[in-house]
């Protein structure tokens, strides 16, 4: 959370009636200081991204935006982005949906909630996918699943492993149908990666849920989180309304998903290249 104004100074101006006039002025500049969710601390940000985006006091992983993450984990210079000429379409006709999309194109200078390329880790080379929450909870549309299935695609061309970094709400509303079938479509994509023996690393963090979880997400041949990430497919409070139970503490965090099997290792986004680097390295032995 940006925090916009931590602290106001009193000014006094002199009108013209000899009267003075108070004003309140911010003592730190807009936007220079965030709020951890967590611990509650206010966090200079430069500070912050140079810790990786990582609370310095309780640990807290912030969420990434898709161009932070490629500059974390690809070698500097080497991350090439695949260049798609698709755009989405409006099936259910909704007012405003197409407005809002290049409202957030231009906020976000992405051109939807996935940036896709090859780049390289450590030289190793490789696929890369990342989503991105800043566009529409990287809710998953026709754009995403076709951006993912060619990212696999491609993968299975050149002969290199893919990896995937999913931070999704799900399917896209907006889309209905549409955007359920990229679940189905992004599947196949991947049994037909696994039937060429490219390696698939699945890399979850917060949030993962829905249709994202329920199709490529959870079909890594090696799954990763980072600390704390909630992974589900439906909410904790539909689940509980659902079951007619309470759900056991610390129900979909990665920790709780490590303990159960659903996720191999959770990782310190600190540590999250080197340990990528690693399974590359032994998946060519």
């Amino acid at each position: 959370m940006v925090i916009d104004k931590i602290k106001k100074r009193i000014e006094y101006e002199q009108e013209s009636n000899g009267e003075e006039k108070q004003e309140h002025r911010s003592d730190i500049p807009v936007g220079k200081w965030v709020k951890c969710n967590k611990c509650k601390s206010i966090l200079y940000k430069e500070d912050l991204h140079k810790n990786y985006s990582i609370c310095p006091n309780c640990g807290n992983h912030f969420r990434l935006s898709s161009r932070r993450r490629v500059d974390q984990i690809i070698d500097a210079g080497t991350f090439e982005e695949f260049k798609l000429n698709i755009t989405t379409d409006n099936p259910l006709k909704m007012d405003d949906y197409i407005k809002k999309l290049e409202t957030l194109k231009e906020k976000t200078s992405l051109d939807e909630a996935v940036k896709c390329g090859t780049g390289k880790i450590n030289g190793e080379k490789v696929v890369i996918a990342v989503m991105d929450s800043n566009f529409m909870m990287g809710s998953m549309g026709k754009v995403v699943g076709e951006k993912i299935t060619y990212s696999i695609e491609k993968a299975i061309e050149l002969k290199l492993p893919i990896i995937i970094f999913c931070a999704s709400g799900g399917a896209r509303m907006q889309e209905g149908i549409v955007s359920l079938m990229q679940m189905a479509k992004t599947s196949a994509a991947i049994e037909r990666l696994n039937k060429a023996g490219n390696l698939y690393i699945s890399v979850l963090t917060d949030p993962t849920y829905g249709g994202v979880t329920a199709s490529f997400a959870s079909l890594g041949d090696i799954i990763l989180a980072e600390p704390n990430a909630m992974i589900g497919f439906a909410g904790q409070r539909v689940i509980k309304q659902t079951i007619g139970e309470e759900l056991p503490e610390g129900f979909q965090t990665a920790e709780f998903l490590l303990e159960h099997g659903f996720v191999d290792k959770v990782v310190n986004r600190k540590e999250m290249k080197d340990i990528l680097y690693r399974l590359l390295l032994l998946n060519k032995k």
